[in-house]
């Protein structure tokens, strides 16, 4: 069983920076980070595989930058330049087998985390 635990979610305004962290134990080779805002479908946000190919959303390119800690079983992601849209709960998922591109985000993942929230006021 893999259990998965965010944490470094919070509120800042447009234009600001947040990093969430999961920390992942068990087997956990592909990893992702998913949001879902008040009314809204959730949406798959990066996903990276254990050899590091990493795939972002599009609305996320550019702003975000994702990071794995393959040795401590870890994700980390780098929120840069958020804009009021990014406002969501955002989960860690992760899946023990490889990442299955490139529809990996219409999935259903086999572990998901609580959840962290993030707002961006404008």
């Amino acid at each position: 069983q893999v259990q998965l635990q965010e944490s470094g979610g919070g509120s800042v305004q447009s234009g600001g920076s947040l990093k969430l962290s999961c920390a992942a134990s068990g087997d956990t080779r592909c990893m992702a980070w998913f949001r879902q805002a008040p009314g809204k479908e959730r949406e798959g946000v990066v996903a990276v595989d254990v050899d590091g190919i990493t795939v972002y959303q599009n609305s996320v390119t550019g702003r975000f930058t994702l990071s794995r800690d393959n040795a401590k079983n870890t994700l980390h992601l780098q929120m840069d330049s958020l804009k009021p849209e990014d406002t969501a709960i955002y989960y860690c998922a992760a899946d023990p087998h490889p990442c299955r591109w490139p529809n990996w985000y219409s999935y259903d993942w086999n572990y998901r985390g609580q959840g962290t929230q993030v707002t961006v006021s404008s």
